[in-house]
């Protein structure tokens, strides 16, 4: 007898979608892994549904867009193809290798991989926001602060090694294929509204929160100065429970270690870690003095820029039209840049993952 939709598992029903979503976006590859369009077999065992997608990471994948809209396939079917479309226009993997002017990105973020105590390799990204010498020149051109944003995701994306996953997530099982993220605020000021600041991390949350969900398993935020914890105590109001648990804030970054026992000896010592500084750590790579432009070089206006520079913002909106994601998911990604408030404080419509 055949198996009708209404029991189909939402995993079986997103991968029988799968070939579509991939003929419509023209890209078959996330996150490294080149998703393989496996039919669904007409089990009326959801075991054996499940188990008709033979490639875990592209069961992994999946697992991540369902798990971010809880289980809604028709809006994590929208997010996937949407994710797939803004890969093909900006080739993300690819801006790992592309020089960055390392005066407007230097010192900014890095990657560092560490062992916990059973043996497993933990991801840690970092976004140390006091190394921005000129709000300007990070922020202005908004495309080019999201190609570098998006080009260190990619470098911790490539260190969990999706592609080499062997064995799927179990039912109802915590997803261990996630990063943590740490975000830096020493010497940073909460009470500057910088409108450069502020728009780039408002599209660059929009856009991380749908190319990356469900890829961060906590978010630490340290030094954060103590005046500003009323922020924090009030996210109890807007997000929910499970997102909550994400976020970690912290006065002193030195006390990370304490929080995460687990790596702490390995930890980069503004850490509280006896482990190499931070600024050893894996960033994109390489990262370049870009020379001035002469003269007769004018740079490109903001208005030839936005007709020959691909907007990612384009397809996220198309995302956030179509479907809103759970405000689980978007609190999962990631905030850009340090706007008046933290970046875990944008509308709740636009809360981070």
């Amino acid at each position: 007898m055949a198996t009708t939709t209404e029991e189909q598992t939402p995993l079986a029903q997103l991968a029988a979608r799968l070939p579509q979503m991939v003929a419509q976006a023209g890209h078959s590859e996330m996150w490294g892994v080149e998703l393989a369009s496996a039919a669904v077999a007409s089990s009326p065992d959801q075991q054996q549904q499940d188990k008709t997608i033979d490639d875990a990471p592209t069961q992994v994948v999946l697992h991540k867009f369902l798990r971010a809209n809880n289980d809604d396939v028709d809006a994590a079917e929208k997010q996937l193809t949407a994710a797939l479309e803004w890969r093909k226009a900006v080739d993300p993997a690819s801006l790992v290798a592309q020089p960055f002017d390392a005066r407007r990105f230097g010192g900014l973020g890095f990657v560092t991989t560490h062992q916990d105590e059973a043996g497993k390799e933990v991801v840690v990204t970092w976004n140390v926001y006091g190394s921005v010498k000129d709000n300007k020149a990070t922020f202005g051109n908004v495309q080019d602060f999201i190609k570098w944003r998006a080009a260190l995701m990619e470098l911790g994306v490539q260190k969990l090694r999706l592609n080499d996953i062997k064995e799927p997530i179990p039912a109802g099982a915590e997803d261990p294929h996630r990063m943590i993220q740490v975000h830096d605020y020493q010497s940073v000021s909460f009470f500057r509204m910088d409108p450069d600041v502020k728009a780039a991390s408002r599209e660059t949350i929009q856009t991380l929160s749908m190319a990356y969900p469900e890829l961060l398993a906590h978010k630490y935020f340290v030094n954060v100065p103590a005046i500003m914890g009323w922020v924090f105590g009030a996210m109890k109001f807007f997000l929910a429970p499970a997102t909550l648990r994400k976020f970690h804030p912290m006065a002193s970054g030195t006390s990370l270690a304490a929080e995460l026992k687990g790596i702490a000896q390995t930890l980069p010592s503004e850490y509280g870690g006896q482990g190499p500084s931070v600024k050893e750590g894996l960033t994109t790579a390489p990262l370049a003095a870009v020379p001035e432009p002469k003269d007769q070089e004018k740079p490109a206006t903001e208005e030839q820029l936005a007709k020959t520079t691909p907007t990612t913002a384009a397809v996220a909106s198309k995302a956030e039209k179509d479907s809103k994601p759970a405000e689980e998911t978007k609190a999962g990604v990631e905030a850009a840049a340090p706007p008046a408030m933290p970046p875990a404080m944008p509308p709740v419509k636009e809360a981070t993952q």
